[in-house]
């Protein structure tokens, strides 16, 4: 059966287990925040993907730009994505800084550096609506989860609403250096850094 198409001309987006795991560990109140950012992420890489028309990249990517220009209750119904973003509404800029990343990485020439950029703004972005300030450890949490700075010595300390950045980065620098995996390790390593932080 074919995946389910979004009227942005997506295929639909599921989370990995991992991820889907890390967003229960954030306050009920806030998963649907972490789950629909990651979602967009994956959707905007999805329509950005390498091999595509550069036309038509843009096409995909403007649909979701102009979105993020309107406020959320302009939004249209029936993509399911912009109902869990409706609570990012004041945080609409972040989004469409996210999507023009993906646009310049693909379609520019700044190597990703914009992209990178946005994700962490993105991130930062996420912890005010969490009501916590972005600080120093948020940025360089986001920025060893994304790959954009190799592992600091000493864990950054998080508070707990942004438990599913923690899980991320642990997640993210295991599989960097090549630690041993597997279903049941990951979810040993998922259970410690979700209930200890580190």
């Amino acid at each position: 059966m074919e995946p389910a198409r979004s009227p942005s001309g997506g295929a639909e987006i599921e989370l990995s287990p991992p991820e889907r795991l890390a967003v229960l560990y954030a306050p009920r109140r806030l998963q649907a925040l972490w789950e629909g950012f990651l979602l967009l992420d994956w959707r905007l890489a999805d329509a950005a993907r390498e091999g595509r028309d550069p036309l038509m990249i843009q096409l995909r990517l403007a649909w979701w730009r102009d979105r993020f220009e309107q406020p959320a209750n302009a939004w249209p119904l029936g993509e399911p994505l912009l109902a869990l973003l409706h609570a990012w509404d004041s945080e609409r800029p972040a989004l469409r800084a996210l999507v023009d990343g993906w646009e310049a990485r693909i379609v520019g020439e700044d190597g990703g550096a914009e992209l990178g950029k946005a994700r962490i703004e993105a991130v930062c972005a996420l912890a005010r609506l969490s009501g916590v300030r972005p600080d120093d450890a948020v940025r360089r949490a986001a920025a060893e989860w994304l790959g954009l700075e190799p592992e600091s010595t000493s864990a950054p300390i998080l508070p707990g609403p942004l438990r599913p950045l923690v899980i991320l980065r642990g997640m993210a620098l295991r599989e960097a250096t090549g630690r041993p995996g597997g279903p049941l390790r990951d979810f040993l390593a998922i259970l410690r850094l979700g209930l200890f932080g580190r």
